[in-house]
């Protein structure tokens, strides 16, 4: 349905129907100088921007904030660009916002979990929102629930990438531009279904848009300078060297996030942030609360987890082979305070998973596609897991048994102490999962939660009774009689 024009205002009852009511609106809404444009471009590996000699897309790469980052795979989605583009707009994963394919109907949950451009709308109306699309099923409905609710001022699905242009550079000309827009190119995607992003024509389909956002950065450095502009750019997925995506391999996996604006200076993060942050990244900077049902956070958010901390002893494979040297991805070191406790552990074994390991996506995910890891996407950066199931992949005696002990907490005696840490476990035999709590450095535990089955992409809650006269706990994270039994992840863990 490429060439229909859409055009909304919004109004109170648009608002309402994508499940943001007045009541979110404040009482004096007020206009900003800030302008945001989110560009999608479908398809887009960027390891190809480079080789394409896409100028502008490397000047904002030099100039700005930029990191790769990964996405899920089946069972949670597969590398589609209806879960892509969803992800990117409403800041949650697949498992929330259902989206689940390219052909969606009423099943996804858009209307529970809308876009930001419309979350905009219903903080202030006085913000002005635009969208344009190539791939018409993220406005007009054609595949199910508009992904771009009709509470955005204005819509537009064109009959192909240089309409797409043409109309955002029209938008981009006028007197009072949007505040805040998305705009999607297709054709890197179609280069990359017709001849594989290794091939000539995918690259100048990278260079082509590449033109487009060359123009985007004009029109931009004519607008006023009063105005504040902020420029992301993401993709949906990448594609394979042959050509598709959906599976779960690291080419169809990849995206990323480039951002330029105010105050920004060429920064490579060492933490990669997620594709949900771009949501969470626009409401920030009109200064929009993030609701708590979003996955995401802002950009250059500063990392808390005492695991993020060890990223710079991630080290290369040892017995995992078949994942390149270069991917350093995994240690048995921990942060300061915090130990592994072997204690019962059996010998031999894949050497990475020999007991708790820190570890990354990128490595992790690499040991075996297609065992469920790729659907740890609430983890960030460095986490830590217990992997029975890869430890047993090589001559071993004995059982997984081992502790990952935590630094004291400081908790205060008589109150309820809350436990929370990012889980992605799949329970499979005898092996167990428990949650344990010692408040005499560790002479005595007491096991404070069993997990008694699979929870994955979860973020676990475990409250303990902190003992009269006790002002000290540690934690401990324990996975138990494994062998050949999955996995437990574990990520940003802390007590409150």
């Amino acid at each position: 349905m490429r060439g229909k024009q859409v055009v909304a205002v919004a109004s109170t009852l648009a608002l309402a129907a994508a499940g943001l009511g007045v009541g979110a609106m404040p009482a004096a809404a007020a206009a900003s100088d800030q302008h945001v444009i989110v560009v999608g471009i479908d398809g887009l590996r960027f390891d190809k921007i480079a080789p394409a000699n896409a100028t502008n897309l490397e000047a904002l790469i030099a100039s700005g904030y930029s990191s790769t980052t990964w996405l899920y795979a089946a069972p949670m989605s597969q590398t589609l660009s209806g879960p892509g583009w969803a992800t990117n707009l409403t800041g949650v994963w697949p498992d929330k916002h259902r989206v689940l394919s390219n052909s969606w109907g009423t099943s996804s949950n858009i209307t529970q979990y809308p876009d930001f451009l419309s979350r905009v709308e219903a903080a202030n109306p006085a913000l002005s929102t635009y969208a344009a699309a190539t791939w018409a099923p993220i406005i007009d409905g054609s595949a199910g629930s508009p992904l771009i609710t009709s509470a955005v001022d204005t819509r537009y699905v064109s009959t192909g990438d240089s309409d797409t242009a043409a109309n955002v550079l029209g938008q981009l000309g006028k007197t009072a531009a949007p505040n805040a827009s998305f705009v999607h190119f297709d054709d890197v995607d179609e280069a990359g279904h017709a001849d594989g992003a290794a091939s000539s024509e995918y690259l100048a389909a990278v260079a082509e848009i590449d033109g487009y956002v060359g123009k985007i950065r004009q029109a931009v450095a004519k607008r006023p300078t009063s105005e504040q502009w902020s420029i992301i750019v993401t993709a949906d997925h990448g594609h394979t060297d042959a050509g598709g995506h959906g599976g779960n391999t690291p080419p169809e996996r990849s995206s990323f996030i480039i951002k330029t604006g105010p105050g920004i200076t060429k920064t490579t993060p060492t933490i990669k942030p997620k594709n949900v942050d771009i949501a969470a990244d626009v409401l920030s900077t009109f200064g929009i609360p993030i609701p708590a049902a979003l996955d995401g956070r802002p950009l250059a958010t500063a990392s808390t987890d005492p695991f993020d901390s060890m990223v710079g002893s991630l080290g290369s494979a040892v017995d995992e082979t078949a994942i390149p040297a270069a991917t350093k991805g995994w240690t048995h070191a921990v942060p300061s305070g915090w130990s592994i406790d072997n204690t019962g552990m059996g010998t031999g074994g894949v050497t990475e998973w020999r007991g708790w390991s820190l570890t990354d996506d990128d490595f992790w995910t690499r040991t075996d596609p297609g065992q469920g890891r790729e659907t740890n996407v609430r983890a960030r950066g460095v986490f830590a897991v217990a992997d029975s199931d890869e430890w047993s992949d090589k001559t071993h005696t004995g059982l997984f048994n081992s502790r990952l002990v935590s630094a004291p907490y400081t908790v205060t005696a008589g109150s309820t102490a809350t436990i929370t840490f990012g889980s992605h476990y799949r329970k499979e035999g005898n092996e167990t999962a428990s949650v344990l709590v010692s408040f005499d450095d560790g002479a005595t535990w007491t096991t404070a939660s069993t997990l008694a089955g699979d929870s994955t992409a979860a973020i676990q809650t475990v409250r303990v009774a902190v003992p009269a006269g006790k002002t000290s706990m540690r934690v401990a994270w324990a996975l138990t009689n494994g062998d050949n039994n999955w996995y437990w992840a574990v990520d940003a863990p802390r007590v409150g």
